[in-house]
C-alpha cells in the first residue's frame, strides 16, 4: 500500500479539474471534425471520461473532497473550423499533460505510475493531433511543462 505524498490529493484534484475541462472541450472540437479525425476526438473524450471516473473513485476512496465540474469552460480561442478544432485538441492535451506532470511530481509508487501513464497518453495524443493539423514541431521536449 502506498502512503500518499504531501500534495498528492491536491495534484489529483487539479488533474480532475483538467479532465473535466478536456471532456467539455472535445464537444466543440468534435462538431468541427469529420471521418477519422472525429472518431479520434470521440476516442480522446472517452479516455478523458475514464480518467475522470478513475480520479473520482480514487479521491472518494481516499476521503478527499471532489472539485466541482463547471457547466462550461472558456475556450482559449474560437473554434470555427477544422483547423481551429485541431489546434484546440493540441492545446487541450498539452494543458492536461501539465496537470498530470504536476501529479507525477507529487506522487509515488502506483499513484506516480498512473499519473505518468496519463502524462504520456496526453503527450502522444497531442503529437497525433499536431501531425493531423500539420503543426511543427510534432513533439515537445518536455510534455506538460509550460515554460
Amino acid at each position: 500500500m502506498n502512503t500518499p505524498t504531501p500534495g498528492a490529493s491536491s495534484a489529483h484534484a487539479a488533474a480532475l479539474t483538467a479532465e473535466y475541462a478536456a471532456i467539455w472541450a472535445y464537444g466543440p472540437i468534435g462538431v468541427r471534425l469529420t471521418g477519422p479525425t472525429q472518431e479520434a476526438a470521440r476516442d480522446a473524450e472517452a479516455t478523458h471520461r475514464r480518467r475522470r471516473d478513475d480520479l473520482v473513485l480514487h479521491l472518494t476512496d481516499a476521503g478527499d473532497s471532489l472539485p466541482a465540474d463547471q457547466a462550461g469552460y472558456a475556450l482559449p480561442f474560437p473554434v470555427t473550423d477544422e483547423a481551429s478544432a485541431l489546434r484546440l485538441a493540441v492545446d487541450v492535451e498539452e494543458r492536461t499533460a501539465g496537470f498530470w506532470q504536476a501529479a507525477v511530481a507529487a506522487t509515488s509508487g502506483a499513484e506516480r505510475e498512473r499519473a505518468l501513464a496519463a502524462l504520456v497518453d496526453c503527450a502522444v495524443r497531442a503529437t497525433r493531433w499536431r501531425r493531423t493539423a500539420g503543426i511543427t514541431p510534432l513533439t515537445t521536449p518536455f510534455p506538460g511543462r509550460t515554460a
